[in-house]
């Protein structure tokens, strides 16, 4: 039988439950808890997981947890553990470290104690009385005790899932590529329905509606570490992306569309956009946000604009909102979701939302304020 991994999906702040339907509607059985998710699979999952997974920030190995309030607890928790099956004798292993209302608090030393147990297991294993040369292929660890419970997880990304491959140039702040992802699959959008993005920066939303509007993975354009591992059966590299490959949707007609007033950024998106091989999908125009008018009886509008975080600043993106309240409220068979960290949006916009969602931006608390569209009636 095919060998079973646990699992780890993080998750940025509010993120969790979108990341866990991600993986249940892969199938998996989840649990769900703060900043990250846990599931069980295979080799082929883990792969998957790293290329479909459009939300999540790394995919991670759990190679141990267990109970330590002493050094000597986590050295013989750590060695005890199954390493050889992960690490070569020569394999490069820097250990990161955290730790939250636990004993074992100085960081420094826990990592300092979890190498020297794992020098202490490879050494062991391999028979090699010497210092471990850590010359060949990388795995990046990860020691973790919260309330005195210790997890020891091995990153199998590297540079994070956000890291599409496709922004060449970017804007003065942007989202991250997962968060995007994570605005859109938040909403009622359904790709026969017109998309709009009306302050859209270097591109990013309407990218990312593109890609999950054509089925397409987004990690297919790069690579993972655990592709570098000896352990990982490599076949599976072009097998899975062949797979992933076919599922894309290359037949359906999207209408995606953003618009911000800078030139500039338009230009940039469209770069982007060609970058992610989605040039033809997208529309990208130049026109402010209050000067837009649609042509059509029904959408979706997800839009990040500019929060103001300084006085000058706010004005103008109250003055936005206001504007934005005008244009929308002759649009009722519209979807509208909005991210802001203006938590008073509502009442520079005109109208108190349907729902709102606390969200993370990084270290920055935002919300998502969520208009739901009338039902069109039926001619």
């Amino acid at each position: 039988m095919e060998k079973k991994y646990r699992l780890m999906a993080t998750a940025a702040a509010g993120l969790e439950s979108v990341v866990g339907q991600e993986l249940k509607d892969m199938g998996f059985d989840v649990q769900v808890e703060n900043y990250r998710v846990f599931f069980e699979g295979t080799q082929a999952d883990i792969l998957r997981a790293n290329l479909w997974l459009r939300t999540a920030d790394r995919i991670k190995i759990v190679l141990g947890d267990f109970h330590a309030e002493t050094f000597e607890e986590l050295f013989e928790g750590i060695k005890a553990l199954p390493l050889e099956d992960y690490l070569n004798y020569d394999s490069e292993f820097p250990v990161a470290g955290r730790s939250q209302k636990s004993t074992l608090h100085s960081v420094p030393d826990v990592q300092s104690i979890t190498k020297k147990a794992i020098v202490s297991r490879l050494q062991e294993a391999y028979h090699v009385r010497t210092r471990l040369p850590e010359t060949g292929f990388f795995a990046q660890l990860e020691v973790m005790i919260n309330k005195d419970d210790v997890l020891l997880t091995l990153d199998t990304t590297g540079p994070s899932l956000f890291k599409r491959g496709y922004r060449v140039q970017k804007g003065p702040a942007p989202l991250k590529e997962n968060f995007a992802a994570a605005l859109i699959l938040l909403t009622n959008w359904n790709k026969k329905d017109t998309f709009v993005d009306p302050t859209c920066g270097s591109g990013t939303i309407p990218i990312e509606a593109a890609l999950i509007g054509r089925n397409l993975a987004p990690g297919l354009t790069r690579d993972f570490d655990v592709e570098k591992m000896d352990w990982f059966d490599h076949t599976l590299s072009d097998t899975i992306r062949d797979e992933a490959e076919d599922q894309a949707d290359y037949d359906s007609v999207l209408d995606i569309r953003g618009y911000d007033i800078d030139p500039k950024m338009v230009a940039i998106a469209k770069e982007n956009a060609k970058h992610a091989g989605l040039s033809q999908d997208i529309t990208f125009e130049a026109i402010a946000a209050g000067d837009w008018q649609p042509d059509q009886k029904q959408g979706v509008i997800v839009s990040n604009p500019p929060y103001g975080q300084r006085l000058g600043e706010v004005e103008e993106a109250e003055g936005l909102y206001q504007e934005m309240g005008a244009v929308y409220k002759t649009m009722p068979y519209w979807s509208k979701y909005i991210l802001t960290s203006d938590l008073s949006f509502e009442k520079a916009y005109g109208e108190k939302a349907t729902k709102k969602r606390k969200l993370f931006n990084g270290q920055l608390r935002v919300d998502y304020f969520q208009y739901w569209a009338k039902r069109l009636p039926k001619d």
